[in-house]
């Protein structure tokens, strides 16, 4: 059957995102695209404060990404739709977020560093989402560049089946070009403009190995396909067709990643990357259906991304803006259209869109209409919040929301002049709605307002943000790090809440094993009533009230973890018991099990130190005294150590003023949540203290 127009059109979408570690080039490498594809008609450049897609203020200024940025382009009569993402894992939410609601990726790899530990961290999140992936290998003209030593860690670190499509034609300062294995020719750029690539035949003295390569790449791609794996094995010729055919199959069913090369900075390689995203990467009909489930019914749904199917669209970021706060929505069914009103499953609530529009980065281009396929920007929205699926009440649907890391750390902070502190609640509250791993309470001990984020970068940018472009002057505290709690061992405890002094009665027993499970996050909660010792009605308040002792984290304050509760036996009253009762008997059941049977943990972080060979031992040195464990040490080009290990939070406050010391300034590092461990006794004790006081 013919296909419709609409299906064709959709056909011609791409979806994707540009993921790496900090520092990689994914910025610059998505200006080219957007120079080359003649979006842009002047390159902005990152290390002049210029970039199209870093447009934050703070962003110019750090010369990092902190908040992802979509922009719309042409290639083939493709239309691409392209989310730079940050690499800083402060800001890790926003590559989570990115992730959820496109249909593919590039992945961005330094030439001379290769597999850093960000990008380990963003493959894991496009694997979690089974995002289809090519590579890129960038700083192929850097000192120390190695394309294949780049792919042998995408190899060994990603376990990634990294399949090269090209190879490199000189390195360092000699890089000129690749051969593209797949169509055996030589592609060369003109040194002053990325548009100028010249296709030639592939020189003399490098056919043999080129030949070589090409024969590695085509047993590598025909694995993928059938029919191209029994003419691989009977020795026939494959043609080029058949071959773009396999590596579109192998990179669909993620059985491979295929890799390219180039320079983005000095505008090479980067048109490889354009064709094979069109040749390669899904357009949202290559993506299976959506699955999701009907919150009026309670049933599953799963549908095809198709145009004539009822409209859902699922809610990825929000921006507050002075002209209307932004709500970015991946159309996944149907179509939406501006002055319409959608239904939002999980606040039960309508929405109506405002206007909708097509972004550029920060420029705006207004639409009528999204169909199913599209990422678009909608003005007017006022309740829906990240994660929140928007569809019609005929056809309900919620979608699954996305999964964000816990706040690892967080400081007091307050208007420099009383008058400002409503201001400042509502600026708290905006940033909030923004950012789904940045939180804002009242500690209700010292009634201080407390911000809580992914690290001291990520807190420090959301106070310059506060101070310059909401104008408040803001004091802040400092940094404090977000202790848990579990329990030292199992314990077996009674609790009895029981009230029988005139009047209605309370009457509760509760009898729970407590046990400790690392692979709990807060609360296991098992029901092992037999008999009707407790009436089924009472069995939920008693999880409640133990989870609600739980994470509230007794007289401290900090919440536990990796509690298991098993409420095995208990008692209850034909008059004075109730669910308070046993939601009461619950809390107090926690309390018994914790007394004297509590121990500390701290977030330990994973880092990752880059410096000079012979300031290695200072590093070493300073790392251990700050009660870290060194698991790895490798030589990298260019004279560099790369430290890998493991190490408290709490001892890595002003860590990078420490590090540029010992360096010289030529030390960098990086550093993601790893696990919670216990705290020495003696920290503990100086910590429990602390915050007794406070």
């Amino acid at each position: 059957m013919a296909e419709s127009k609409d299906v064709q059109t959709i056909r011609t979408y791409r979806n994707f995102g540009v993921i790496a570690h900090i520092d990689a080039g994914k910025t610059t490498f998505s200006e080219r695209i957007l120079y080359i594809t003649g979006k842009s008609h002047k390159i902005g450049e990152v290390h002049e404060g210029a970039a199209t897609m870093d447009y934050l203020e703070e962003e110019r200024k750090r010369g990092i990404t902190i908040t992802s940025a979509a922009t719309t382009c042409f290639w083939r009569n493709n239309r691409m739709s392209l989310i730079d993402t940050p690499g800083h894992v402060d800001f890790t939410a926003e590559v989570e977020r990115s992730l959820r609601v496109l249909d593919g990726a590039v992945g961005v790899f330094c030439a001379v560093a290769g597999v850093q530990p960000q990008s380990e961290t963003v493959w894991r999140q496009a694997n979690r989402y089974k995002v289809p992936r090519v590579a890129f290998v960038n700083k192929m003209d850097r000192t120390g560049a190695d394309f294949y030593k780049a792919v042998q860690s995408m190899r060994t670190r990603l376990h990634a089946n990294a399949v090269p499509l090209v190879m490199p034609i000189g390195k360092e300062k000699s890089f000129q070009g690749v051969v593209d294995l797949v169509k055996m020719k030589a592609c060369v750029w003109a040194e002053d403009d990325a548009r100028e690539m010249t296709v030639m035949d592939i020189p003399a003295e490098l056919m043999d190995e080129a030949k070589k390569r090409r024969d590695e790449m085509v047993e590598a791609v025909a694995e993928c396909h059938d029919d191209v794996l029994s003419k691989f094995l009977e020795g026939q010729p494959i043609s080029t067709e058949e071959i773009m055919m396999a590596i579109r199959k192998g990179t669909l069913d993620m059985k491979i990643t295929p890799v390219f090369c180039g320079s983005a900075f000095k505008d090479k390689g980067v048109q490889n990357v354009l064709d094979a995203i069109v040749d390669y990467l899904p357009c949202p009909l290559d993506r299976p259906p959506m699955e999701g489930f009907n919150p009026e019914a309670d049933e599953k749904v799963a549908r095809p991304l198709l145009p004539d199917q009822p409209f859902a669209g699922l809610v990825f970021k929000t921006i507050s803006d002075p002209n209307g706060d932004l709500t970015f929505i991946r159309v996944y069914t149907g179509e939406m259209k501006a002055g319409e009103r959608y239904y939002n499953g999980r606040t039960r609530k309508y929405e109506r869109i405002g206007r909708l529009m097509r972004m550029h980065a920060a420029q705006r281009e207004p639409i009528d209409i999204a169909r199913a396929g599209d990422i678009v920007a909608a003005v007017g929205i006022k309740e829906s919040i990240t994660g929140d699926t928007l569809s019609t009440k005929e056809a309900p649907v919620v979608y699954e929301a996305m999964a964000f890391p816990e706040t690892v750390i967080s400081m007091s902070i307050e208007p420099e002049s009383g008058g400002d502190r409503d201001k400042l609640g509502e600026v708290l509250g905006k940033l909030v709605r923004e950012d789904p791993t940045f939180k804002a309470s009242t500690d209700p001990q010292t009634s201080q307002t407390v911000i809580s984020g992914m690290g001291e970068l990520h807190l420090e940018v959301k106070c310059n943000m506060i101070m310059n472009d909401y104008k408040i002057p803001v004091k802040v505290g400092r940094p404090k790090v977000a202790y848990k709690m579990t329990l030292k061992g199992p314990k077996t405890v009674e609790a009895r809440h029981i009230k029988q002094s005139g009047g209605s009665g309370q009457f509760a027993v509760a009898r729970v094993k407590f046990s400790v499970d690392p692979e709990v996050e807060a609360l296991k909660f098992i029901d092992g009533v037999k008999g009707g010792s407790v009436p089924r009605e009472y069995i939920k308040p008693v999880e409640e009230g133990i989870l609600a002792a739980v994470t509230g984290g007794g007289r401290i304050g900090f919440p536990f973890c990796k509690v298991v509760a098993e409420l095995y036996d208990g008692q209850a009253h034909d008059v004075d018991s109730n669910a308070m009762a046993f939601e009461t008997a619950g809390i107090l059941a926690f309390r018994l099990a914790s007394e004297n049977n509590s121990i500390l943990l701290e977030p330990i972080m994973k880092i990752e130190i880059e410096a000079p060979e012979d300031k290695t031992g200072d590093v070493i040195g300073d790392l251990s005294s700050r009660r870290g464990i060194v698991e790895e040490m490798l030589s990298k080009p260019g004279g560099i150590s790369a430290v890998t290990g493991k190490v408290p939070l709490a001892e890595m406050f002003q860590y990078s003023t420490r590090l540029r010391s010992m360096t010289q300034g030529r030390g960098t590092y990086s550093m993601e949540p790893a696990s919670y461990e216990p705290v020495p006794p003696n920290i503990a004790e100086k910590v429990l203290a602390e915050y007794s006081k406070g």
